[in-house]
């Protein structure tokens, strides 16, 4: 009973001199060497430490290997630099090169490098062992440079590597991510005796799969006769990371049928992997019952990416399910959780669970905080999203620059913008790209079009360097406000930087010269590319649309289609108001028809806003009418102020009436529909109907809202409103505007 009890208290669970064995010299080592052989390490280095402290007893070589094992074992660095110090004073030590091995292999497992190289110099002689011990040291810890050097100066002195040597320079090859180097290791496994040895083997699979090269690794699994359970390990991980995720199910099928080897939960976890990778939860079910069938439906490791697989694949509750039989869920575990239904965007769940794991005591990490604040995508959540804020500053997460970026993502898309600057200006110091990108993008996105200039000037000066994402932004906000000459400047800073080669920039570039109406440079840019994309294609077309130019965007499209292109819903807008304004009604309605048919894309309102103004520009009012009724979704503003626009063109008052009742319904205040009713009443001679609807409009407050326009001169631009009386240089316009007044009437135009 006091032996268990000083046990739980850590303390030594027996006291030396009570014990009639370690009396002796022969008994004390004995003893030690029994305690090492059967794990119970802690013990083992206690008696050590009474043996050093009050007696003259000399340990023998093989207790001192034991020890020196129990050090590595332990990972203790402490106790194996007392061990090495008591060895030194044993006159033997010197010439033995087995101790000497056994003090280098701890001092790297002990992670001191530094310490077994000292002991590696002032060796007398070296063997293979020696050399191996030290390179592994080098790799375990990081040091991979050093690991490659040592390989090479063991070649150099004459010295064979066996198995273990290469398997310690592979790993350093993978830790340096060079794949020339792994391959020149391969060459030198292939001439050397050790190459057809399972280790070796084993080694170059997992370093030709970390360097990404995995038909190399698959040749090399391939070559093995008979392969152990890491062999099947390395290659299934392999495919699965790389992805290859349906190889790896195969590889893992294959491996269950030949019935030599019972998978470990590392085997499932790769699989669960791969089924999330392919979206395939079916195939997660059936690897799911195996993992119940092989005693590991409990694991930490397998349950983890089972969560996972299921949450990736929609199915929420059964991971909650899979959650709930994990046997103490760690870190990871919860994280996988939160972060499934985070993803789904189930915000509220997320924060539920994100308490739960706070009330049981286990700590979040910066993986729990990001993996919450993405649920927080809407106004709706932006509550949940505040008080995560508060809890990172609280927690002292506030210095970590990912959790400032992704309060950045989570504030824009959240439609606070003041809250997206405030966590900018906390960390604007150390921002990285991915922040100033991320209040860049927002800016954008809420079309903030002078912010984002402002915060470009304001990038040029700090130490961050633009990118590709940065300047699609910049991009984007001159095709906002159609100003050419700043467009012209980023398009020359984009040169300038190297940038112009990004597909990206060049799209971008290309939408935005289509929008300010300069296509023949936007036709050079897409030219210019090697092999244009969708993005591409569509903007051109979209352009040449807007800007009359039917014939040749249809043209495009044809060219689009016939280079193997395939078209995507920005390229039927694009192709409908080509038809639209070029008046192809037959044409444009063939098109409508093959968007689901041929192309597999759900017509949206964008495409029906088109059909509607083809029908109703061709004066087809009755047809684009009964087209709005069986639309698949509740009819839009926009449509029904185009088809209230096309009746005002074509004179029919019966059908703008309802057009302009029905945008009155959605938008009481929307001035545009009560003008144009009026004037296609005014038009056919009702006015008792005009009287009634200017009454209505003084009733309800609605008032037309003054007609804007702007010009850029001399990179100012100039805004002007209807019947403005504000601008400086009113005069000289108003003198302007007289005078054309009197061009147009000298020509026998009737300026009404």
């Amino acid at each position: 009973m006091m032996i268990t009890k000083l046990k739980t208290h850590n303390k030594p669970s027996f006291h030396p001199w009570s014990l009639p064995n370690l009396r002796t010299e022969q008994s004390s080592n004995e003893y030690m060497k029994h305690l090492c052989l059967q794990k119970r390490y802690r013990e083992a280095l206690e008696v050590f430490d009474m043996i050093e402290k009050t007696t003259s007893f000399r340990i023998c070589p093989s207790a001192y290997s034991h020890l020196l094992s129990a050090c590595s074992s332990l990972r203790s660095l402490e106790h194996g630099k007392r061990v090495h110090n008591n060895l030194i004073l044993t006159s033997k030590f010197q010439q033995d090169i087995v101790l000497h091995n056994r003090i280098l292999n701890m001092y790297g497992k002990c992670g001191s490098v530094k310490d077994a190289m000292k002991v590696f110099d002032v060796m007398p002689q070296r063997n293979v062992i020696s050399w191996t011990s030290v390179i592994s040291g080098c790799s375990q810890n990081g040091q991979y440079n050093d690991a490659v050097e040592l390989y090479c100066q063991m070649r150099r002195l004459g010295h064979m590597p066996d198995q273990f040597t290469f398997g310690s320079v592979a790993k350093a090859c993978s830790g340096l991510s060079d794949a020339w180097l792994g391959k020149q290791l391969h060459a030198h496994v292939v001439k050397s005796e050790s190459g057809d040895q399972l280790i070796a083997q084993n080694a170059l699979i997992a370093m030709y799969t970390k360097v990404g090269l995995i038909p190399d690794a698959s040749l090399v699994f391939s070559r093995i006769v008979t392969k152990d359970l890491i062999s099947w390990g390395s290659i299934i991980a392999g495919f699965s990371q790389l992805g290859y995720e349906f190889e790896a199910l195969l590889h893992f099928k294959e491996m269950l049928c030949q019935g030599a080897y019972q998978p470990n939960e590392f085997f499932f976890g790769s699989a669960f992997s791969a089924c999330s990778s392919l979206f395939e939860p079916e195939y997660g079910r059936q690897i799911h019952g195996l993992c119940i069938k092989f005693g590991l439906g409990s694991d930490i490791f397998a349950g983890c990416s089972l969560c996972d697989m299921y949450a990736k694949c929609g199915f929420l509750e059964s991971a909650k399910t899979v959650f709930n039989h994990i046997d103490r869920p760690d870190l990871v575990s919860w994280n996988a959780i939160i972060s499934g239904f985070a993803n789904s965007g189930d915000a509220n769940e997320a924060i539920v669970l994100f308490n739960k794991m706070r009330c049981i005591g286990l700590k979040p990490n910066d993986v729990t905080v990001l993996s919450v604040l993405s649920a927080c995508t809407n106004s709706w959540t932006i509550h949940q999203g505040r008080q995560v804020h508060s809890y990172i500053i609280k927690m002292g997460f506030d210095s970590n620059v990912p959790v400032h970026n992704t309060l950045l993502s989570m504030y824009s898309k959240c439609s606070a913008l003041c809250d997206a600057f405030s966590v900018f200006e906390d960390i604007e110091s150390s921002a990285d790209s991915v922040s100033w990108n991320a209040l860049l993008t927002a800016c954008t996105q809420h079309n903030e079009a002078g912010e984002v200039f402002r915060l470009f000037r304001l990038m040029l000066c700090s130490q961050i360097r633009p990118d590709h994402i940065t300047l699609s932004n910049v991009i984007t906000g001159c095709a906002v406000i159609i100003s050419l000459e700043v467009g012209n400047q980023v398009h020359c800073f984009s040169i300038k930087s190297g940038l112009v080669l990004n597909a990206s920039v060049i799209n971008g570039l290309i939408d935005m010269y289509t929008k300010c109406g300069t296509l023949g440079t936007a036709t050079k840019l897409f030219n210019s590319m090697e092999s244009p994309d969708v993005v591409s294609w569509s903007s051109l077309i979209v352009g040449y649309a807007q800007f009359g130019y039917g014939k040749e965007a249809l043209e495009l499209f044809r060219k689009m289609k016939s280079s193997g292109v395939k078209p995507n819903e920005v390229t039927f807008v694009g192709v409908l108001t080509a038809c639209s304004h070029v008046g192809l009604v037959e044409e444009g309605q063939n098109i409508y028809r093959t968007i689901e048919i041929e192309h597999g894309i759900l017509p949206t309102r964008e495409h029906c806003s088109c059909m509607v103004d083809l029908l109703a520009r061709a004066g087809r009012l009755d047809e684009a009418e009964e087209f709005i009724k069986q639309m698949a979704f509740e009819p839009d503003i926009v449509v029904w102020k185009t088809l209230l626009a096309a009746c005002k063109t074509h004179g029919n008052s019966d059908i703008g009436k309802r057009a302009a009742e029905n945008i009155i319904k959605i938008d009481p205040s929307n001035s545009a529909a009560h003008v144009l009713l009026c004037n296609i009443h005014a038009s056919s001679g009702r006015w008792a109907e005009v009287a009634r609807l200017r009454s209505l409009m003084k009733e309800r407050g609605v008032r037309k809202i003054p007609g804007q326009s702007w010009i850029e001169v001399k990179g100012r631009t100039h805004v002007f409103l209807a019947d403005d009386t504000l601008h400086p240089e009113r005069d000289k316009v108003y003198e302007k505007l007289e005078e054309l007044w009197l061009q147009m009437l000298d020509e026998g135009c009737d300026p009404l």
